[in-house]
């Protein structure tokens, strides 16, 4: 008898939609930015940092990077190439690849140097 009780409420929480990402709790401690020039345009940005909801706050910390270190070197754009994330014990970590031009580069994934920063001012995310 106990039996049916149990199943039908397991049943239920495995259909539990998962809180929104605004609903879930955002306290992100930057740890910083680990930069290295690979080849010419080419740029990879190791970011740390704890709080995240999930990996698209690391991702925007390494897209911040990326775009600080492009207006840096004295260029207005960036093309993302590719994102590594993992997570492991409360530190969430990415591993980007962008390469940096004076202008627009061809691509899916450009970035306007200066709206970027802009915005990552705006939301409290640091750059380089």
């Amino acid at each position: 008898m106990r039996m049916s009780v149990v199943i039908p409420v397991l049943a239920l929480a495995a259909c539990a939609e998962p809180p929104a990402r605004d609903e879930v709790p955002f306290t992100p401690e930057y740890l910083g930015v680990d930069t290295g020039l690979l080849d010419g345009d080419l740029v990879r940005f190791d970011v740390a940092m704890t709080g995240a909801r999930d990996g698209q706050d690391v991702d925007d910390y390494a897209e911040c990077a990326a775009a600080q270190y492009a207006l840096i070197r004295g260029y207005g754009f960036a093309r993302h190439l590719r994102t590594n994330i993992e997570e492991k014990g409360g530190v969430w970590r990415a591993d980007a690849v962008y390469t940096i031009s004076p202008s627009l580069p061809q691509g899916l994934k450009t970035i306007d140097a200066e709206i970027v920063v802009q915005n990552c001012a705006e939301n409290g995310i640091p750059t380089v």
